[in-house]
């Protein structure tokens, strides 16, 4: 399993590059987003553009990981499939993270945030 980084400013995207998120993978899925966060900058947005299947130990995996991040860190997602966003809404956790239609989108919204801040 690979995760993919890139900082652009203040935000950090994790790209998740594999087809599902399940039981099978799900504690290294959280250890490798501990480490890929590990240091970054406050804005962490994870990529499941390329996730086409998530279960509920997925789920945990990805609520695990915002839960592991440093205290002035805040997770958001971007790009959820189908069947993924199918899952956040089922569980109603698109209640707890803020989600994105896409990584682009997340970080213009980061530039709106900071214009309107202004």
């Amino acid at each position: 399993m690979q995760l993919e980084t890139k900082t652009y400013g203040d935000t950090l995207i994790v790209t998740a590059t594999m087809p599902r998120i399940d039981a099978a993978i799900a504690i290294e899925f959280k250890d490798n987003m501990r480490t890929a966060c590990m240091d970054g900058p406050a804005r962490v947005v994870l990529d499941l553009s390329s996730v086409s299947f998530l279960d509920s130990s997925g789920l945990g995996a990805v609520v695990a990981a915002m839960k592991l991040l440093a205290p002035d860190q805040k997770l958001e997602l971007a790009g959820l499939t189908t069947n993924v966003d199918k899952v956040f809404r089922l569980t109603r956790m698109d209640r707890v993270f803020t989600i994105h239609p896409d990584t682009d989108t997340a970080l213009n919204d980061t530039e709106t945030d900071i214009e309107n801040a202004s």
